[in-house]
């Protein structure tokens, strides 16, 4: 029975099926709330800031190839790419860690909506945007999505000292179960990892 479910667990991933729960309404604090707030309404360009050049080049490229298959156009896939990186980076977040997210939350599908009603990329929950945002923001809207998406894991992060399992757990509305968290890390590790090659090259 456990290989059974192995495989059928193996399978999900390797298709880029989702996985998606229901953040849970939690009251925030006035402060969490405006600091939140702020967070979401900042509107800087999405141009992402990498260490060198040659590390753009490089971490653009790879990811490129191993998200050709989920998005075939090459245009969408750099600019979803440049704004994972960019918004990852802006709330102190490994991008990695969020590609494997929403692997794990909406197999990479925009317009992906869970039966709880969590929307697009990251499977943010709409009560977000009454909590902290405008009635005019789109979660379908790619850099909307990842934004709210982003700023919620960089709250539940804050909220667990830095601990990604319960805040993983946090995000997708699970808290205490392993599966989740779990799911998220192996796609993380297993096909987003990514070094440059300067720590490559020193690691020989």
């Amino acid at each position: 029975m456990r290989l059974k479910f192995s495989l059928a667990l193996a399978a999900l991933l390797a298709a880029g099926s989702a996985w998606a729960g229901a953040q849970q309404y939690e009251p925030l604090a006035a402060s969490v709330q405006a600091a939140l707030h702020s967070s979401i309404a900042d509107r800087a360009a999405p141009e992402p800031k990498f260490p060198t050049l040659e590390e753009k080049i490089d971490w653009l490229s790879e990811m490129s190839r191993r998200l050709e298959k989920r998005v075939p156009d090459r245009d969408a896939r750099y600019q979803f790419l440049k704004t994972v990186y960019y918004e990852a980076q802006r709330a102190g977040l490994d991008p990695q860690l969020v590609l494997g997210l929403i692997q794990v939350e909406s197999g990479f599908r925009k317009y992906s909506v869970s039966p709880s009603g969590a929307r697009g990329y990251m499977q943010v929950m709409p009560f977000w945007v009454k909590l902290i945002g405008t009635k005019d923001n789109d979660l379908f809207y790619l850099r909307t999505n990842l934004r709210y998406g982003c700023t919620i894991l960089r709250h539940y992060l804050d909220v667990e000292n830095g601990d990604l399992y319960p805040a993983l757990g946090r995000y997708n509305g699970s808290l205490g179960q392993a599966e989740y968290p779990n799911m998220v890390r192996t796609a993380w590790e297993k096909q987003w990892s990514w070094r440059p090659r300067v720590m490559q090259a020193s690691s020989r």
